[in-house]
């Protein structure tokens, strides 16, 4: 796995009016516009669901799935929200829905010490990946409120307003949660960077 990097810091509002202008010229089956659309959200909807289903080995899967799921239902979009909180609200089900499968059909492993069985088929020597797992292990500490909003804010890249319309709460809620998030975060880096020393 690489991990995911945060994304850039662009001018958003004209980036969410061209791929909610691409994505409405799609519903009107315009190919080369679909394909703009894809492209310029795929790596928002890869970001959210590596973060949020804490499975980078599906992530692409998950990504898939949810733009097939968007395409499912174009017809039905009226571009009253940008295109990206919508998919991304599509991306959150179908991540909903994966976890809810693989809950209700365990996987059986063939193999006597499946653990050990796992670890061995996760790539290694890829840049960052050490600290990639570490992210995704520091973020598990955090509620899934907490989690959620600073996955938002800070990997996706949206505005504290759009993820407050995205979760459905007051934007005040959605700060004191990246705040009180990056807090416990911040802790637990220290924390690990003295023992480190400590160790060494």
């Amino acid at each position: 796995m690489i991990p995911v990097q945060p994304a850039p810091r662009v001018d958003r509002a004209a980036a969410d009016a061209s791929t909610t202008a691409w994505a409405l010229a799609a519903r009107g089956g315009d190919p080369e516009a679909a394909e703009h659309f894809v492209r310029a959200l795929y790596g928002d909807v890869l970001r959210y669901v590596t973060h949020v289903s804490g499975d980078p080995q599906g992530a692409h899967d998950l990504a898939q799935d949810t733009f097939a799921r968007a395409f499912g239902s174009l017809h039905r979009y009226e571009g009253r929200a940008s295109a990206r909180t919508w998919l991304l609200s599509i991306a959150r089900r179908a991540v909903v829905d994966s976890l809810r499968r693989a809950a209700a059909r365990p996987r059986i492993a063939e193999a006597v010490d499946w653990e050990a069985a796992v670890e061995r088929t996760q790539p290694r020597g890829l840049p960052g990946f050490e600290e990639g797992i570490a992210l995704l292990d520091l973020l598990e500490v955090l509620s899934d409120e907490r989690r959620e909003a600073f996955l938002l804010t800070q990997v996706v890249g949206l505005s504290y307003e759009e993820t407050a319309g995205f979760v459905g709460c007051p934007v005040g809620t959605v700060r004191s949660r990246v705040f009180r998030g990056r807090t416990i975060l911040e802790r637990l880096l220290r924390e690990a960077e003295t023992e480190g020393t400590f160790a060494a």
